[in-house]
């Protein structure tokens, strides 16, 4: 059947990972796509300024990357032709201790295990197994629910990963081991008690044992920015400076790909949906905020531990128990004192974050969404007690909280930087209980963001997974 005479024949309406990812399958389908972004520069949460002061590079919302490597469709483009490049610090992550021990993640299973103690063989078995069987389950993780294409493979992973992580640990005798997963599963942004925390830790583990977590030289920017340059270079349209707040506003398409969570959804197209999907959309939930520090340093932050010296990103939070109880406290509305920080310190690997002799260091802390507290001290004090004397490295500091990161970007609903929770409840059926979730009540309009799944993480499969989706029901195109 002949289509009507359109602007394009698709729009995607955001330019994140995700709204990049959705625009260039369906370009290299050969359609005429148009991005629209409502800043001035594309990449969503994936920007880099200077914060602090004059020369410092700090990236302004995501700074690690696990899935980036790790992603089944950006690995099939060549963005290193378009700039970007990534560095591999000696160690992905380090989670030390308050007795002075750490336990890290490495590219070597091996290796990592020999951090376990008691719990070595464990692990060991757990992750050669789960490595062995991740390239064939990879799609069928990262995507909606279906039939997998190795069922029996994937039912094993399944297993794992739907268990809490409170639960799962029960497999490990020593705090090495708990603590490691606690930190993984704290990625999760939720009480470690809740069901499918597990998953978040086991994909994590995997991607660094089998790519690393790694660094884009010069900031998370250079992602977006050659994401962006690759889909230009095959016919692909961008348009920043344009905040869509209505249908009325955008040109005519077949289908338009919203890379936004439900709430900007409902307002911008809320109209055209029938009452249950509204409904649907209505309840749908947002987890817990983040507080975010960017340091500019004299030096490098002086940890106690060689090991924590070597990595990209270290979790701090020492032991399963200390994590866990913060993550449910911040989860039921208080602001803890001793919070679970993840912090990166990117300039260590990549000389271009900072001017020579000094460093940059990045870190956030979970708060409860909407939260305005300012959690510099407790953050502060939770570095300083792993790096004694850290704070007379300090030299700038930027802050954001909840509010202030959601004015930066409107998907940041409270603060919530995986667009919305991702428990049990919204792991497969986020944003909606449908057949395709990226699919919306009104032909022609589809989700693409964090709030469809696999959920957050700078991967792009939601965009590619709502993209496959457009291209099937709008243009007969199947992949």
């Amino acid at each position: 059947m002949k289509r009507e005479k359109r602007d394009y024949d698709a729009v995607v309406v955001g330019s994140g990972p995700n709204g990049l990812a959705a625009a260039i399958l369906m370009q290299q389908q050969g359609l005429s796509v148009l991005i629209i972004e409502g800043r001035e520069s594309v990449g969503g949460g994936l920007a880099s300024r200077e914060l602090t002061l004059p020369g410092f590079i700090h990236d302004v919302c995501s700074a690690i990357h696990p899935m980036s490597l790790a992603s089944p469709f950006f690995r099939t483009l060549p963005l290193i032709d378009f700039g970007l490049n990534f560095v591999n610090p000696p160690i992905s992550a380090a989670h030390p201790f308050d007795d002075g021990d750490v336990a890290v993640l490495s590219l070597s299973v091996e290796k990592t295990a020999n951090y376990m103690g008691e719990d070595a063989r464990t692990y060991n078995d757990l992750m050669q197994s789960l490595c062995h069987a991740w390239p064939l389950i990879e799609k069928d993780a990262m995507g909606p629910l279906r039939f997998p294409e190795h069922p029996i493979e994937m039912a094993k992973f399944g297993l794992k990963a739907l268990t809490s992580a409170t639960q799962f640990v029960k497999r490990f005798k020593g705090k090495n081991a708990r603590g490691l997963f606690a930190g993984m599963a704290a990625h999760a942004i939720q009480p470690l008690s809740n069901l499918s925390t597990s998953a978040i830790a086991l994909v994590l583990l995997t991607a660094g044992h089998l790519k690393g977590w790694s660094i884009p030289r010069g900031g998370s920017l250079s992602i977006a920015k050659a994401l962006a340059g690759y889909f230009q270079s095959i016919g692909g349209r961008i348009e920043t400076g344009t905040y869509i707040s209505s249908l009325s506003q955008m040109p005519s398409a077949h289908a338009v790909l919203f890379d936004i969570t439900p709430r900007q959804l409902m307002k911008i197209a809320g109209q055209k949906f029938s009452s249950t999907y509204k409904w649907q959309l209505n309840r749908y939930r947002y987890g817990m905020g983040v507080f975010k520090i960017d340091w500019a340093l004299n030096e490098p932050i002086p940890f106690k531990t060689a090991e924590c010296r070597m990595a990209g990103t270290l979790h701090l939070g020492n032991t399963f128990e200390e994590i866990a109880q913060g993550e449910l406290q911040t989860s039921l509305g208080i602001h803890t004192e001793r919070p679970f920080v993840l912090l990166a310190q990117q300039s260590l690997f990549d000389d271009s974050r900072a001017p020579a002799g000094k460093e940059t260091g990045w870190a956030y802390c979970h708060v409860p969404n909407g939260s305005t507290k300012d959690m510099t001290d407790a953050i502060e004090k939770q570095v300083e007690r792993f790096a004694p004397g850290f704070r007379d490295t300090i030299i700038g500091r930027h802050t954001l909280n909840t509010s202030q990161l959601e004015l930066y970007n409107p998907n940041y609903i409270g603060g919530d930087i995986n667009g919305g929770v991702l428990d049990i409840g919204q792991l497969f059926t986020r944003p909606a209980l449908r057949l395709s979730p990226y699919k919306t009540s009104k032909k022609g309009i589809y989700i693409c963001s964090s709030s469809t799944p696999p959920g957050g993480g700078v991967h792009g499969m939601c965009g590619y997974n709502a993209a496959k989706a457009a291209l099937k029901d709008v243009f007969s195109i199947k992949l």
